[in-house]
Formats: C-alpha cells, structure tokens, sequence
C-alpha cells in the first residue's frame, strides 16, 4: 500500500469550513499542486505546486492543526 497523499483537508468543520487541497488542483493564478508531503521528523505537511517546469513550496501545515489526509489509493490486480 502506498502513503502518497491525494488531498489534505485543512479545518475542524470538514463539511462547511475546510480548506481542501488535492493533488492536480488548479491554484494561485495557473499553478497546479504537485505534492503533499508528510515530514516525519518535525510532523508537518508540506503542499508543492508547479507551474511550466518550477516547483515551489506553497504551504505549510503543522500537526496541530485540524487536518484529514487522504491517499492516493492504487490497488494491483
């Protein structure tokens, strides 16, 4: 099984009040999020996001925070 993260939910209120962020999504005038990375070491998750072939941090949550993670799920046959 994979532990690539598909989306970060950020906000106690999943529903109504968070903020969702998946990989693929459009953001930030034409930048696409590439990553989202959980480091370990200090427990924050990391958002990337790329526009032509630049690759930028963007956000940064730590582990206090509200947050929901999913995963990019990929089953073999």
């Amino acid at each position: 099984m994979s532990n690539k993260i598909r989306k970060i939910s950020i906000g106690s209120d999943y529903k109504n009040d968070a903020m969702h962020y998946s990989v693929g999504q459009e953001v930030y005038g034409g930048h696409i999020i590439s990553d989202i990375l959980f480091q370990e070491s200090n427990g924050e998750y990391l958002v990337y996001i790329q526009k032509n072939k630049e690759i930028l941090p963007w956000k940064k949550f730590n582990s206090n925070m509200a947050i929901a993670v999913e995963f990019d799920l990929q089953y073999s046959e």
